[in-house]
């Protein structure tokens, strides 16, 4: 047997040890309403146990962010993905012509210093300001390496990040950042009930000004990225709920973070997906919150998401995959299960 083929029995052997761990035992409540909150739509692993053979629960720190954005601490560094967390109104989630697609962009510096850390890494998955508002500042003032499309590089270039710190990927890359690995994965962005999304297009050389409004803010092309931990599971980060089925071919993350389609636009999202990926042994819906409402509260859902819908979907296409359902006060250990709650 060749390295490739050790490494993928080893990985196939440690996600079927999650699935029937996850499937295992109830899961047990943590004495705070933060653990509460962290609701599981299905049994779990049981308190203390590592999920699989080989991954170990403390080998990673997950806290969802709201929106797809997550604070991942692996040891003593960190990785975002798609921080933001000024969530400004923008009039998105009020009544019908409410919208504002000419709102001015801030970010609330303070509150982005308190949720963000002190990041090593920063994954963005598209260019909309629900996912780059605050990476600017964050890059910097931690010097913190952004990896991201062509578009999120010339957005970040306009808004005073040095282009030192700025990967840009298109899909298909590895990188090796020592003691974690990305996969970098072209995909696709959601669709909204006319087949399309707000704002497309794609920045192939510099704006002729820096981004004021969040319509200045094109989509600039989707990824999707697969983390992967020593001794820890593999996550699979989605940005949008859409995916490039033939990209993701072949991919088994033991860990879906799955966008909450707003609709039935993308054929078979659900079922595709999954079937796709291998059936992952935890699936966590993201991206079905108001992204306008602070983390110091609960998640109040987006009511164009069906969050009860999409989840007994995957229960239905993926009967072993355990549904973890994220708050915002609560952080998980490398088997989603959770650990502490965290400062709001």
């Amino acid at each position: 047997m060749n390295g490739t083929e050790d490494s993928g029995r080893r990985s196939l052997v440690r996600r079927t040890l999650l699935r029937g761990a996850a499937l295992g035992a109830a899961v047990p409540l943590l004495p705070t309403a933060a653990g509460a909150g962290a609701a599981e739509r299905s049994s779990g692993a049981a308190e203390g146990s590592s999920g699989a053979a080989g991954v170990r629960a403390d080998s990673a720190t997950l806290r969802w962010l709201g929106t797809s954005g997550w604070r991942v601490g692996i040891g003593g560094r960190g990785v975002l993905v798609d921080p933001y967390i000024t969530r400004f109104p923008t009039g998105l989630f009020g009544p019908k012509g409410s919208f504002d697609p000419a709102t001015e962009l801030t970010c609330d510096r303070e509150l982005v210093d308190r949720h963000a850390g002190r990041p090593e890494i920063i994954l963005v998955s598209h260019t909309h300001w629900d996912h780059v508002n605050d990476v600017p500042y964050i890059a910097r003032s931690t010097g913190a390496r952004v990896v991201g499309t062509e578009t999120t590089y010339h957005v970040l270039r306009s808004l005073g990040v040095d282009k030192a710190q700025i990967s840009v990927v298109k899909g298909g890359e590895v990188l090796d950042f020592g003691g974690c690995t990305v996969e970098v994965v072209s995909s696709r962005h959601s669709r909204n009930a006319n087949w399309s999304y707000f704002a497309p297009g794609t920045l192939n050389t510099p704006p002729p000004q820096a981004p004021r409004t969040i319509s200045d803010l094109p989509e600039g092309d989707t990824l999707a990225f697969q983390l992967s931990v020593p001794d820890g599971p593999s996550v699979f980060f989605m940005g949008a709920s859409d995916f490039d089925e033939r990209a993701v071919a072949g991919l088994r993350p033991d860990v879906l973070m799955a966008a909450v389609p707003a609709g039935r636009a993308t054929h078979r999202y659900v079922p595709r997906l999954l079937g796709a990926l291998g059936g992952p042994a935890t699936v966590v819906p993201v991206h079905w919150d108001n992204f306008e409402r602070p983390l110091s509260g609960p998640p109040q859902r987006d009511p164009a998401m069906d969050l009860d819908g999409f989840v007994a979907e995957v229960h239905r296409c993926s009967p072993a995959s355990r549904v973890v359902v994220p708050d915002y006060a609560t952080v998980f250990g490398a088997d989603m299960l959770p650990r502490t709650a965290a400062n709001a």
